[in-house]
Parts: C-alpha cells; sequence; structure tokens
C-alpha cells in the first residue's frame, strides 16, 4: 500500500463564529484541550496501524488552528514529530486568526517548524468587516502580520473575501494594494458564497443580504489585473502567489493526491475510499479514548465520481486539465466553450481563459458525463 504523504489536522475553536462560515467549528466552552490534543495524537496512532504515512505536507486548518495555547500547540506539534517521519516534510502549514497570535507564539511555531502561515484577514475595511462577523480591526491585522513576518515564518499569506454586500470594487481594491503594499507572499482571495446552514444564508433568503453576478466579475477581473501587475502568479482561481511561494499542501488536493484528516470533522482520502471523521468534537473525544477511530462516514468514489471531482479540480489550476478527461459525449460542449473563447486547448491540456476563468464552475458542469 502506497504511503500517505498529506496530513490534515482539524482544529474547530473559533472565539467568535463567523456568520458565513460552514465548516465545523465552535466556541471552545468546556472542551477539555488537552484531552483534545491527546485524543489527535491517539486517532494518528491508531491510523498508523494499518497505513504507512510520510508525510509531504502537514496543514492545519479550522476553526482557528491559533486558537490553541502555546502549551496545546507545542504538545501536538511536538508530538506529530514524535510519531512521523518528517524527514520528506516539504511545508508545514496553519491557519492563523489575527487575535491569536503574538510574537511569543509566532516565534513557538516557527521553532516547531511551520513554514506557512494563512492569516485569515478577510478585509481591509471596519464596514466589511463588521458585516462578516470578524473579531479585529484592520490594524490588528495589519500588526499580527508584522509579528509573523518578525517571527521569520518562511511564508505568510492573506486571506481575503471579495463581492461582500455593500463592499464597492474602490474598496476592495484598495484592500488589494494594501496587501500589495505588505509584500505577502501569497494571497488567497475567495468569493462570498452563501453555503447551507449558516446565518449568511439565512439573511440571503430574507432580503438582508445580495448576491450580484456583475460585482462577482467586476471584483474577480480586477483582482487578477491588480495582483498580476504585482508580480503574483494567478496559479489556481482563487490564488495567487509570489514565484516559488505556491501553496504545496494545497496543490496537492487540487491534483487528487490522497491525504489523511485528523480532528473532528477532518475528511480522507485512499486509493479512492473517502471517510468522514463525526463532526462533535466531544464524541470525537470519547470514541479515540475507547480506541474506536471516529469515522462515521464512508464512501468509494466510482470512476463517475473520482472524474467528476479531477475535472471541477484541475480545470481550475493554471496548468489545466488533461484533455482525455473529456469523454466523447461532452467534446461537442468542449467545442463550444473553446468558440466562445472560455478556454483552449492545447498540448493535451484544457486550460481556462481570463473570461473562462470568471465562470469555471459553470465550464465543469458542461463537462462532466452525464450519468
Amino acid at each position: 500500500m502506497s504511503p500517505l504523504h498529506h496530513l490534515y489536522l482539524h482544529i474547530p475553536f473559533c472565539h467568535r463564529v463567523c456568520p458565513y462560515c460552514s465548516f465545523y467549528k465552535h466556541t471552545p466552552g468546556g472542551t477539555d484541550m488537552g484531552a483534545f490534543v491527546q485524543a489527535v495524537l491517539r486517532e494518528l496512532e491508531m491510523h498508523q496501524q494499518r497505513l504507512e504515512i510520510r508525510p509531504k505536507t502537514i496543514y492545519f486548518g479550522g476553526g482557528t488552528p491559533t486558537a490553541l495555547s502555546e502549551t496545546h500547540l507545542a504538545t501536538l506539534l511536538t508530538g506529530l514529530r514524535e510519531r512521523l517521519d518528517c524527514s520528506g516534510l516539504e511545508e508545514f502549514g496553519m491557519e492563523a486568526n489575527p487575535k491569536t497570535v503574538g510574537a511569543s507564539k509566532a516565534r513557538l511555531l516557527r521553532d516547531l517548524g511551520v513554514t506557512r502561515i494563512s492569516l485569515g484577514v478577510q478585509a481591509w475595511d471596519e464596514p466589511t468587516l463588521k458585516l462578516l462577523g470578524r473579531d479585529h480591526a484592520p490594524d490588528e491585522a495589519q500588526e499580527t502580520y508584522a509579528i509573523l513576518r518578525h517571527a521569520e515564518i518562511p511564508a505568510v499569506n492573506v486571506d481575503l473575501m471579495f463581492s461582500i454586500p455593500g463592499q464597492s470594487l474602490a474598496v476592495w481594491e484598495e484592500g488589494l494594494r494594501q496587501t500589495i503594499a505588505l509584500q505577502s507572499d501569497h494571497v488567497s482571495c475567495y468569493n462570498l458564497t452563501y453555503e447551507e446552514d449558516t446565518e449568511f444564508l439565512n439573511k440571503l433568503k430574507s432580503g438582508m443580504l445580495d448576491t450580484d453576478v456583475d460585482r462577482d466579475a467586476d471584483h474577480f477581473h480586477s483582482t487578477m489585473d491588480l495582483l498580476g501587475a504585482a508580480g503574483f502568479e494567478h496559479y489556481e482561481i482563487s490564488n495567487y502567489a509570489k514565484p516559488g511561494k505556491r501553496s504545496i499542501h494545497n496543490q496537492a488536493y487540487w491534483r487528487g493526491a490522497d491525504y489523511l484528516g485528523l480532528g473532528p470533522s477532518a475528511a480522507s482520502t485512499h486509493q479512492r475510499v473517502r471517510w468522514t471523521n463525526v463532526a462533535d468534537t466531544t464524541r470525537y473525544i470519547s470514541l479515540v479514548k475507547e480506541g474506536r477511530l471516529p469515522a462515521v462516514e464512508s464512501e468509494e468514489l466510482d470512476e463517475r465520481a473520482w472524474l467528476i471531482e479531477r475535472i471541477a479540480l484541475e480545470l481550475r489550476l493554471v496548468e489545466g486539465m488533461a484533455e482525455e478527461r473529456v469523454v466523447s459525449s461532452q467534446k461537442g460542449e468542449l467545442e463550444v466553450l473553446r468558440n466562445e473563447g472560455l478556454l483552449v486547448v492545447e498540448n493535451g491540456k484544457v486550460r481556462l481563459t481570463r473570461e473562462g476563468k470568471a465562470v469555471s464552475d459553470r465550464i465543469a458542469e458542461m463537462l462532466i458525463p452525464d450519468a
């Protein structure tokens, strides 16, 4: 059995739950953080009884991983290295909230081998931050960015959201200019989407918030122009990197690599089998203490399900998708899209054009074969 090279840890704790976020998360409440950390390490040990795990990338997502105290972070990160052969580790990434990283914690993360921090800024203006329910101010985000730089974290990402109701193009572009001025290594720009079981979706349905495809397109095209002019490579629909600073972990996802997820609600995929952990932190800790793997859902990806994912994800990459992914029944759709100037086909690859990138999901749907 081939070894797993990509490890994801889900840390579900947030001091404040953002109204647009659909990931499993909650406030720390009465959670025994020490027991949580030990459960994650024990889950890893149980997987090691049946899988060879030699990570090339490790990624902590959430939630807010940096909501953990320095003591618990040190225990978790040290515990991982004690249990794993990290000699081939190329990248160790972690998401962070501006209010949860001080100078001491930043130095600790660097000393424990973290090589990339994704800072969840989301916006640089107060009104947008307030609408998004964020608990930091613009100057706090700038201060945290400076702390991470001073700690010599090798790569610092800035994560932003666009096409937010009330966010004008001028406000969005000013935020991009502030990001560029910081000399970030990497910028992720996500179009706001309304997800199930979120406060934002309820507000959309009640008319308190809106969607606007023209606003989406204007903000997206402006992002490509401003970040491109500043030397960023647009290497994936939502991601821009300075030369040599692409996210190795995320590229593995997009290219279909197997990965192991640890923690409540974390998903894993290995040899076309996907399983998902229980989305309940208390139950997760209890199951692992009992010596039981916390997976509650499992499915085998058939050829069509696998192909759908490959088309949806590979089209997002600047390198494009292998032309062979397009089955004969969809060749006509491919030609229509090419004639519309939304994609090009060359050297065995299907790549989106500038206009195609703005409607990548629609293009992927057209190229998926009928059931």
